[in-house]
């Protein structure tokens, strides 16, 4: 064989052979060497860690012990870092959640019950600065309830997820001889047996003048509601819209129950404020309850 025929057939082979190597070494990440398909592994954030994506420069927490103790911004930006926050408000690295854990111990002033649960703050920590229905206010989270005591029928406990509180004015709170600017919440969003429960508030008497209206006796519980889909222990999106006379909220985007009647037309008296985390409804020893947020956002 001449050199202009060895020339021509390594131009043909060596093409080829590149070609071999190549797709080869391609495939070699997918097919294990007995020859079984690994599929190809999606991008992974942060490269095997997830974080979550919360804004909480508009929140406060409360914690399940001190008086009870809460931390403000910008302190609760460091929430990582916090030695008080660390056991109860802190990441779950493998899916990208921040967990509130909670059991029974410290509690509020006008509650029998412990949280771990988040306080908007409009002015960044002021409770001052709050929002009325007719300047309205959306939040939405996504979220899950992985672990939950249970009491001594077997049944699981129940906690408060998601709310809107009432708040008292300082006039008001002066109009009518009260020492703290306490109103009631005029939206508690529960998770109880693997459902979501809604609590809203009725006016008493439809009669009362305004300034009548702003004594928490005032008011009562609703009936309540409860969705009809199970969500169990795994993620759901809950969204809560409150506009002039009118509350909504929603379910995976999916399964919603609006108030529009005379008793949230009569809510506007009070100036308001969302709340998310893990208000736990029991008192009972051994109780406790965690709650995963995957993403909250507010806006007005």
């Amino acid at each position: 064989m001449n050199y202009s025929q060895t020339f021509k057939l390594i131009s043909v082979i060596f093409p080829i052979l590149f070609a071999f190597v190549f797709i080869t070494s391609c495939n070699k990440k997918l097919i294990k060497p007995e020859g079984e398909y690994i599929p190809p592994k999606d991008p992974i954030e942060g490269v095997d860690y997830f974080l979550p994506h919360i804004d909480l420069s508009h929140w406060k927490v409360t914690l399940p012990v001190g008086n009870p103790s809460e931390v403000e911004p910008p302190e609760i930006l460091d929430y990582a870092k916090n030695e008080l926050l660390k056991p109860f408000m802190y990441n779950d690295s493998t899916d990208g959640s921040l967990v509130f854990y909670t059991y029974p111990a410290s509690s509020t002033a006008n509650s029998s019950y412990s949280r771990t649960e988040l306080r908007e703050q409009l002015v960044p920590g002021s409770n001052s600065t709050n929002w009325t229905f007719a300047q309205g206010g959306k939040m939405k989270g996504t979220l899950a309830v992985p672990d939950i005591s249970k009491d001594a029928n077997d049944d699981p406990h129940r906690t408060i997820i998601m709310q809107i509180h009432g708040r008292l004015t300082n006039e008001q709170r002066d109009l009518i001889g009260e020492d703290d600017n306490n109103a009631p919440p005029v939206l508690k969003i529960y998770w109880y047996k693997g459902k979501v429960r809604v609590k809203t508030k009725e006016l008493k008497d439809l009669n009362a003048s305004e300034t009548e209206m702003l004594h928490t006796d005032a008011w009562t519980d609703d009936e309540g509601f409860n969705f009809s889909e199970t969500v169990g222990t795994e993620k759901f999106t809950l969204e809560i819209i409150a506009s002039d006379g009118r509350l909504e909220v929603i379910l995976n985007d999916n399964e919603s129950v609006v108030y529009d009647g005379i008793h949230m037309q009569k809510w506007g008296v009070f100036e308001n404020y969302f709340k998310a985390g893990n208000y736990l409804s029991s008192t009972d020893e051994g109780a406790y309850a965690t709650v995963k947020y995957y993403d909250l956002v507010v806006t007005h």
